[in-house]
């Protein structure tokens, strides 16, 4: 097999898949940096070096050479983090050449190993070195003698500009001519090119920052060269954003590049991605129709569909045009822009660009909280009909995500989802993967399977992508990615791992910048996880100033919050009027999870006025809801609600036979508060049962009252994990007193003085047992 380094020297046309239609895109001129290029090519062949640093080297020479000009400082640099002493020698020979004559860079010149001047060289003839010195030479010999002085001059300027103070005010490579024609192969005119200190990084192997963000743009870029920078930077916001040069530096070079080239169609669509990235309306509708009509104007589509390239622009100007007022919310505009481009396309008879249509407008109907499931099958029968299966899985997956909102049984929604996944694999459809991998996730979750959920989620992290991974990207930053992470944080904030939640919500900030637009994503996250573990802790100070944060990422997350902050400070009245708000608006939404929430936190409310009797009703209602929608998780907690009113309306035994019922799927899948709930509402209807009085005048059963201490010690296991010291001054206050009662005197005293120190701890208060669950 042959080695690395063979493959830019020996391998015609090969560089991992990547290069070869781009070997002609080497630039037709010679400057300063381009010889700088050539004196590292020269000294990779002449000098000896290890196997990994002439890797490291040869990954790095495409950039190089296909890449904006980089000062001096910054190619050494980069060199010098592959092969420190290859960077000396090319160092050492540009100073040979700099503070020397011009006879020392005609001699370098015409001693430069080729394969027309050397039959022993490296570089083979059609290779990407090969190539590029074959350019070189042919545009240096053609140089007349004032333009050879001249390319001397600017050598002598490029190099000392490096080594100049910065008192001298000279901190980059100054602009040397202005016009870029002197070194092109068919160019006459008498200028010297420049091509100085473009804010691009030029390498993925390193994670050094190549670009000076101060630096100002130095003229024009070559049509190579803005090709290069548009397409590593489209790439870099689909698959890492956070690769990508920062949104205020892109802007600045593509309005540099704009401003030489106003009608650059590519340079507006990109400006249209990176607009999107902050959120600039404006900006980004501005830029997306001068994409089109730019599109347009250059006349560089043919005819499609037996309609001019025009008129298909227009109809999928005007469908991204529908797409990008759906991402801002503005659905009235988006749906004046989805029946244009549905008009033009029918008079076009463009089916594929109907379907699109018939996609956006299913989304657009979901968005707006209508029932879409007929246009969304519509859709996925005519998706199928044309061979599109991109949308026709789309379409399907929407389905899903509809259905397990309504109820459908879990095998039916992963029959679905497991017929997708064969097409996705099919056709390579590495993006609607994830999708369906983030999508089952979110499935299970919902079901309150979180062992089903975590697998789900570790598989779509652990899964090698389909797409071509090129500029050093490891991992994708689709939402897919975001949402499987934030899974992952919150299953493991309910096990109390906050070490572990911090990692990953580390990673995801890292991964999903502030200012991309899945940020919001991790942030609602982080601060859910942040709010649960206070109010867990009983910090409500704490909790209250996140409400804010949350309503504003999400209104009706924020609502719910603030109606339990307001409940755990005894302010029912403000509490109940939030939560009945809340219930209608989510009923007429159809968010069944939060109305069953809503449900369970208002018979709480009633528990505090012992209104054990009205708070039936409600919880008898929430269980239909949740066993309809199939929502294991929300069932349990409904019975151990249940279980509660049950032993608070003097019915233990029954209550004890209700949470047989719900105490497995809680063990297996619940948090750590669920299970410490659990078991400590065990234990009290254990003691209830075994007819346990704090007085001990009764005859108590011994076994369920040493049964009921083995369910305490188990509890308090699980709330000392979370910290929750209210929960645990309670099940040592129980301690205390089955202790007493069984006669054990040191078990009593170590659980009275723990109650002691956590009741003076806390400083509050301890509310009646009997008032909360």
């Amino acid at each position: 097999m042959a080695s690395v380094h063979e493959s830019l020297y020996f391998n015609p046309m090969m560089t991992n898949g990547v290069v070869h239609a781009n070997v002609f895109g080497i630039k037709d001129w010679v400057t300063p940096y381009k010889i700088s290029v050539l004196a590292l090519l020269y000294d990779m062949t002449a000098s000896k070096i290890t196997l990994p640093e002439r890797r490291r080297l040869n990954k790095l020479i495409l950039p190089l050479q296909q890449g904006p000009d980089l000062t001096l400082g910054q190619f050494l640099k980069t060199v010098e983090e592959c092969c420190p002493q290859t960077a000396y020698a090319v160092k050492l020979r540009l100073h040979e050449m700099a503070d020397g004559e011009l006879k020392d860079m005609e001699y370098f010149f015409s001693t430069l190993p080729t394969p027309f001047s050397a039959f022993d060289s490296e570089a083979y003839k059609t290779s990407v070195v090969g190539l590029f010195m074959r350019h070189m030479l042919l545009a240096y010999n053609k140089l007349s003698f004032s333009q050879v002085y001249k390319l001397y001059k600017s050598l002598q300027h490029y190099y000392h500009s490096h080594y100049a103070k910065p008192t001298d005010g000279q901190v980059s490579l100054p602009v040397l001519v202005a016009d870029d024609s002197d070194m092109d192969l068919t160019s006459t005119e008498d200028t010297v090119g420049d091509r100085i200190d473009r804010e691009e990084l030029d390498t993925p192997l390193h994670e050094s920052e190549l670009r000076n963000d101060n630096t100002p743009s130095r003229g024009p870029l070559s049509q190579k060269q803005a090709e290069y920078f548009l397409a590593r930077q489209a790439y870099l916001l689909k698959n890492d954003e956070n690769k990508a040069l920062k949104p205020a530096a892109l802007q600045e070079e593509l309005n540099n590049m704009l401003k030489f080239n106003p009608d650059f169609a590519e340079a507006h669509y990109l400006n249209y991605l990176n607009s999107m990235r902050v959120q600039d309306i404006f900006l980004s509708a501005h830029s997306l129709l001068h994409y089109f009509d730019r599109l347009i104007l250059s006349g560089s589509e043919g005819k499609s569909n037996g309609d001019e390239g025009y008129g298909r622009s227009l109809r999928y100007a005007a469908l991204n045009l529908a797409s990008l007022h759906c991402r801002f919310g503005h659905y009235q505009q988006a749906d004046l822009a989805l029946q244009e481009a549905i008009r033009i396309a029918q008079e076009s008879n463009d089916h594929v660009c109907l379907q699109h249509c018939l996609s956006w407008l299913y989304t657009l109907e979901q968005m707006k909280g209508s029932d879409s499931t007929v246009l969304t099958e519509d859709s996925v029968k005519m998706a199928a009909h044309f061979c599109l299966p991109y949308l026709a899985s789309l379409g399907i997956q929407s389905l899903v995500q509809q259905g397990a909102t309504q109820g459908k049984t879990a095998h039916k929604l992963m029959d679905a989802l497991k017929d997708t996944d064969i097409l996705h694999w099919k056709h390579s459809l590495s993006e609607l993967i994830e999708i369906s991998l983030a999508q089952t996730t979110s499935i299970w979750r919902m079901f309150g399977k979180s062992t089903m959920a975590l697998q789900q989620a570790q598989l779509l992290l652990n899964m090698s992508s389909l797409e071509p991974v090129n500029f050093g990207v490891q991992q994708n930053n689709t939402e897919a990615f975001s949402v499987a992470l934030c899974h992952l944080a919150e299953l493991h904030a309910e096990q109390g791992l906050y070490c572990a939640v911090s990692e990953i919500l580390q990673h995801l900030k890292e991964q999903f910048p502030p200012h991309s637009h899945h940020a919001k994503l991790w942030m609602l996250c982080d601060l859910k996880i942040q709010f649960e573990r206070h109010m867990n802790e009983g910090k409500y100070h704490l909790a209250e100033p996140l409400v804010t944060a949350i309503s504003a990422l999400n209104k009706t997350e924020g609502l719910y919050r603030k109606a339990q902050v307001l409940k755990a400070l005894n302010r029912s009245t403000e509490a109940y009027s939030i939560l009945q708000r809340l219930q209608v608006h989510c009923e007429k939404t159809k968010r069944t999870e939060v109305v069953i929430r809503v449900m369970l936190s208002t018979a709480e409310l009633h528990w505090e006025s012992s209104g054990f009797s009205t708070a039936l009703p409600l919880l008898l209602q929430a269980l239909a809801l949740a066993r309809q929608h199939h929502l294991q998780s929300l069932a349990s907690e409904t019975i151990l609600h249940l279980a509660f009113t049950q032993l608070m309306l003097g019915v233990p035994e029954h209550a004890l036979s209700v949470l047989h019922e719900a105490i497995e799927p809680v063990l297996a899948h619940g948090s750590l508060m669920d299970k410490g709930r659990a078991l400590l509402l065990t234990a009290r209807c254990q003691m209830a049962v075994a007819g346990f009085r704090p007085n001990g005048q009764a005859r108590a059963d011994l076994h369920l009252v040493v049964l009921a201490v083995d369910t305490l010690n188990e509890a308090a296991a699980y709330f000392s994990k979370l910290n929750c010291k209210e929960r645990l001054r309670d099940v040592h206050y129980l301690q205390a007193q089955l202790h007493r009662s069984l006669g054990q005197t040191s078990q009593c005293n170590k659980s009275a003085m723990l109650f002691r120190l956590l009741d003076q701890e806390l400083q509050s208060p301890a509310p009646p047992v009997s008032m909360r669950l």
